[in-house]
C-alpha cells in the first residue's frame, strides 16, 4: 500500500478492539491495538469495515470506533523531527487557555454565540495522551506529531514531500490509492510512531 495514500478516519478505543473476518460474530479475528489509526471504508448496520495502514482490512463494531477530528491542516514544510516536545505542548496549553476563556465569556453572558464563533475561528487544538504516548497537533508547524516521551516526530503531514532539484528526471509520481472520498482531501503521509 502507498504510505502516502492512507488517511485514517478513526482510531480504535483505548483498550483495543475485537475484529472479525466478515460481518458475522462467528468469524472472530485478531484484535486491533489500542488507538490504532484506521480508515472506515464501509458500514453494514453496526458493523464497520476498516482499512489499516498496512493494507489489512477487517470488520469491527463500528459503534466503538473513535472519530478523528478531521483532516490535518496543510503542512507548510517537509516532515521533520522536533527534538523537544515542550514548546508544542506549551502552544497547545495556550490555545486551550484561549478556548477556555472564550467558553467562560460565553457562559457568563459577556459574549454571545456569534461573538464566540468569531473569536474561536481558526483556533486549532489537538491532543491525545495515553500513558506515555502523546499525539499532538503542532499548530506552529501545521502537522500532527507523535511523542514517545523523549521527542516528537511527524505523524501525519498532508501531501507528498515536494521533489527536490536534481531528483530523478522523468520519474512518474505514484498514484493515489482510490477510496471513498479520495478526491475530497489531499493525501496524508503517516508513519509508525
Amino acid at each position: 500500500m502507498d504510505e502516502f495514500a492512507f488517511r485514517p478516519t478513526h482510531v480504535a478505543p483505548p483498550d483495543g478492539m475485537a475484529t472479525w473476518a466478515a460481518p458475522d460474530p462467528a468469524q472472530p479475528s485478531a484484535r486491533l491495538d489500542p488507538l490504532l489509526p484506521v480508515r472506515l471504508i464501509g458500514l453494514q448496520g453496526d458493523w464497520g469495515h476498516v482499512l489499516c495502514s498496512n493494507g489489512w482490512t477487517t470488520w469491527v463494531d463500528g459503534r466503538l470506533l473513535i472519530n478523528l477530528p478531521g483532516a490535518p491542516p496543510d503542512a507548510t514544510g517537509p516532515p521533520a523531527r522536533t527534538a523537544d516536545p515542550r514548546p508544542a505542548l506549551a502552544e497547545a496549553e495556550g490555545a486551550l487557555a484561549r478556548y477556555r476563556a472564550l467558553l467562560e465569556d460565553l457562559a457568563a453572558g459577556s459574549a454571545d454565540l456569534e461573538t464566540f464563533r468569531d473569536r474561536a475561528r481558526g483556533l486549532r487544538i489537538g491532543l491525545v495522551v495515553d500513558g506515555e504516548a502523546l499525539w499532538l497537533f503542532d499548530q506552529v508547524h501545521d502537522r500532527w506529531c507523535y511523542c514517545d516521551g523523549l521527542q516528537l516526530q511527524t505523524y501525519a503531514a498532508p501531501g507528498r514531500p515536494k521533489a527536490t532539484p536534481g531528483a530523478a528526471a522523468g520519474a512518474a509520481p505514484r498514484p493515489a490509492a482510490p477510496g471513498p472520498g479520495a478526491g475530497d482531501y489531499e493525501q496524508t503521509r503517516t508513519g509508525e510512531p
